[in-house]
């Protein structure tokens, strides 16, 4: 071979070892992570969704990039989900409201009125549920990284309210991605406004709703008390929620990668399960120190929320509820508390 002809034979090699690392470069510089949720910027999720995103950069390395959209700035719970589903976003961390969109089911842990008696039933059935309802996320396209929850929901209105006749003259803030709850309520007397969660403080203080269904600590977070200063303190139902990636997106992490973001969802899950039930008194007490009125209904109005509950499961199941999980979680809990008792 002569001199020219291995001169270019060098060059060619050169130019194509050049291409390759240019290649891989901007292979790994696509590498993204793109995560939606209704959280405030700051806050105990977004603070637990970035220690998720710190430990998949470094696993994942080179040129990583992992992004939180947060205070629903890309939109409702419903179109997280449709997001997702179109690779827009590549996970989101949501209650049960945009998970339904995914898998029906999941609305037996945050759909059933009165149902759980505390955050050790709320567990037990979850733990319970877990690997079959995460099994039919995984059939949806989805893959459950960590389950959370933020608080059991209670009433906040303009008036002060403690029957459930009392409210029969509102107008409820209600998810606009959830017709059958609005069908429900309309049927027993009930006004459903439905909206998006960035339209209720706006529609609360123009009167176009005057009660919403919270958590306490996302009355505190949006000022929603400011202008709804009454709560009624019910335990109508826990909020629900987990973070959930793609399966796309799950499938392109190397296994290395896919353990260590395993370990940090379940840490994370732990840590907003903890701290949000903490975080539901310490929200009480400052809406207290700033106006809040603390409505508690006597045993006698109490027995009314309990009748009205009772009034809905029929409704819920299959409609809300699919049937076999509606009877599913109602099995769980019968086991519990007998386990209990003993």
């Amino acid at each position: 071979m002569t001199h020219f002809r291995l001169s270019r034979l060098l060059a060619c090699c050169v130019v194509t070892l050049a291409t390759l690392i240019s290649a891989t470069a901007g292979h790994a510089a696509e590498k993204q992570l793109r995560i939606g949720t209704l959280a405030p910027k700051n806050s105990l999720y977004h603070r637990q969704l970035q220690e998720i995103g710190e430990v998949w950069r470094s696993a994942q390395g080179g040129a990583a990039k992992y992004v939180i959209y947060t205070d629903g700035s890309q939109g409702g719970e419903a179109e997280l989900a449709r997001r997702m589903r179109i690779g827009q976003l590549q996970g989101a961390l949501i209650s049960v409201v945009g998970l339904r969109e995914i898998e029906p089911s999941i609305g037996a842990l945050q759909n059933l009125p009165l149902l759980f008696k505390g955050w050790d039933e709320v567990d037990y059935v979850r733990e319970k549920m877990r690997v079959s309802m995460e099994r039919k996320f995984l059939d949806k396209g989805f893959v459950v990284l960590a389950w959370g929850d933020s608080g059991w929901v209670r009433f906040f209105s303009k008036e002060p309210a403690l029957r459930p006749g009392d409210y029969k003259k509102m107008k409820f803030f209600a998810w606009g991605s959830e017709p059958e709850q609005q069908d429900i309520m309309k049927s027993l007397g009930y006004t459903p406004v439905p909206l998006e969660t960035s339209d209720i403080l706006p529609s609360i203080q123009t009167g176009m709703i005057n009660v919403v269904p919270s958590t306490p600590y996302f009355a505190l977070a949006s000022q929603i008390y400011n202008s709804a200063p009454n709560m009624l303190e019910i335990n109508w139902a826990p909020i629900v929620g987990a973070l959930v990636v793609t399966k796309k997106a799950w499938d392109e992490m190397p296994a290395d990668v896919q353990f260590a973001v395993r370990v940090a969802g379940d840490k994370a899950g732990l840590e907003i399960r903890t701290k949000a039930r903490q975080e539901v008194e310490d929200a009480v007490a400052a809406m207290k120190k700033r106006g809040l009125v603390v409505n508690r209904p006597t045993p006698e109005q109490m027995r009314e929320w309990n009748e009205l509950a009772e009034k809905l499961y029929p409704r819920i199941r299959g409609t809300m509820v699919p049937q076999d999980t509606f009877d599913e979680v109602f099995a769980h809990l019968i086991a519990y508390r007998a386990s209990r008792s003993k």
